[in-house]
């Protein structure tokens, strides 16, 4: 429902709406992608406040820190529901990610998902939830096909236990068989980095990809294989993005270069990515990744639905399929999915991209889908 205007005579409310918001912003969460998820969110924040806000109530943010721990977000969306917060929005970890969507959904909160790409972020189809990233399934084929194009058919994958992971290396193999490719999971819990090189030769792999944690084990398995001689010819891929941030150049200097990685960015920004991008710099103190667009679009699309729906909980949900926002990355809109039980932005873009060998600082793209 609509929220209903002030009765003539009455004083308009001017209480702040309340979106609350999970970030992991101390580890084991991944930290630096946390900062960029916060920065975006806030910058659009900031900018609703200064066109209007909500009816002309101040948007508001609540920031809890996920910490990549399932239980503490679930505890802190209890604690946002109960401190009347209209949605909640933000987190990076799918399996973060997942409780705050199965707790939002039990408690009847709407939850816009920034950056978690896990097909089965909910168990059921549910109408509180929504999300900006593309589901995982199709990131990690558009990954598989630039695999197949290069002519790497024959894939290890370092994997650490994790839903995310293990689904990861499901889509993978899925996609690769049927085209004549294999993929071979090695334990990057049970293997030592010189270890992990000695199995890479004994399979005589193409390409290994880095499904484990940054910086560690990453970095120390990148640093192994690049000063294997045997392994010269070996790429070495992290679809999840590690090398997205500046903390992977700032660990492995040119040896973290040439790594091909999926971000979700078209190949060109238009105006609006542009000035968000640029104004983002100036926040952060260095490049924005795809992360803080998302969290930007995040607040832009929630914004929409609160201004023409009203802050009722119940209305937000309903909304979903109405949304029509120019992002930075592209109009959004949400639809169905098969297979996937949340309101989905179905074509989000998706690069494979790497840091170039010779210039580390710059990107370069690889492949689109």
């Amino acid at each position: 429902m609509n929220t209903p205007p002030a009765p003539s005579g009455a004083h308009p409310d001017r209480s702040p709406v309340r979106l609350g918001a999970l970030v992991p912003l101390t580890r084991p969460g991944w930290v630096e992608a946390g900062r960029h998820l916060l920065a975006g969110l806030e910058l659009a924040v900031d900018e609703v406040r200064d066109t209007g806000g909500i009816g002309g109530r101040p948007l508001e943010l609540v920031v809890r820190d996920s910490a990549a721990d399932p239980e503490r977000a679930a505890a802190a969306v209890d604690e946002l529901a109960a401190l009347g917060v209209a949605a909640v929005v933000g987190e990076y970890h799918s399996v973060v990610a997942r409780a705050v969507a199965a707790r939002a959904d039990a408690l009847g909160v709407p939850f816009l998902c920034s950056s978690a790409v896990l097909d089965a972020l909910v168990e059921e189809p549910t109408e509180w939830v929504a999300r900006v990233a593309p589901a995982q399934s199709r990131g990690w084929r558009i990954y598989a096909d630039f695999l197949l194009a290069t002519g790497r058919g024959r894939i290890a994958v370092a994997t650490q236990p994790s839903v995310y992971w293990a689904t990861g290396t499901r889509v993978l193999r899925d996609h690769l068989a049927p085209r004549g490719g294999s993929v071979v999971a090695l334990d990057a819990a049970a293997l030592t980095p010189g270890a992990l090189c000695d199995a890479l030769v004994d399979h005589d792999v193409t390409a290994l990809l880095l499904l484990v944690g940054s910086p560690e084990p990453a970095v120390p398995i990148v640093r192994a294989v690049r000063g294997d001689r045997r392994l010269a010819d070996l790429l070495i891929g992290a679809p999840a993005g590690q090398p997205e941030f500046a903390g992977w150049t700032e660990a492995l200097g040119a040896d973290g270069a040439g790594v091909p990685f999926l971000r979700y960015l078209p190949e060109r920004l238009g105006p609006l990515g542009a000035r968000v991008r640029e104004e983002l710099a100036e926040r952060l103190g260095e490049a924005p990744s795809f992360v803080a667009l998302e969290g930007w679009d995040t607040v832009t699309v929630l914004a929409s639905l609160l201004r023409s729906h009203g802050t009722d909980r119940a209305a937000i949900a309903e909304a979903w399929p109405h949304v029509a926002v120019e992002g930075t990355r592209g109009p959004i809109r949400f639809s169905r999915t098969p297979g996937i039980g949340l309101w989905q932005w179905t074509w989000a873009p998706v690069q494979v991209a790497d840091r170039d060998p010779a210039a580390p600082g710059g990107f370069r793209v690889l492949h689109t889908g």
